[in-house]
């Protein structure tokens, strides 16, 4: 095989990784979005404990929002570099 064949299955199976991944990510996302709304019901009507897990849950949305983008993005510039592997190949 090709130098550009066998970078062209390396890159294929990181993306399969990747999208495993952002599918799990996404999942667990999801989870945390509703603890997170649960959490600041909880706050509107608790103390000072109740906003602070509201804080912390909020942050935790947060960084698996921009963990998501960043795997998302990931995903996107390997896609676009097998597509250009693939005219290559042609």
């Amino acid at each position: 095989m090709s130098r550009r064949t066998d970078r062209l299955f390396r890159i294929t199976d990181e993306i399969e990784r990747l999208d495993e991944e952002i599918r799990l990510t996404a999942e667990e996302l999801a989870m945390l979005r509703h603890i997170d709304d649960d959490a600041r019901r909880d706050a509107a009507v608790g103390g000072p404990l109740e906003r602070d897990d509201a804080r912390i849950t909020s942050g935790d949305v947060a960084r698996f929002e921009k963990t998501l983008a960043d795997l998302e993005a990931k995903r996107a510039r390997l896609d676009a570099k097998r597509r250009t592997l693939l005219e290559r190949l042609d």
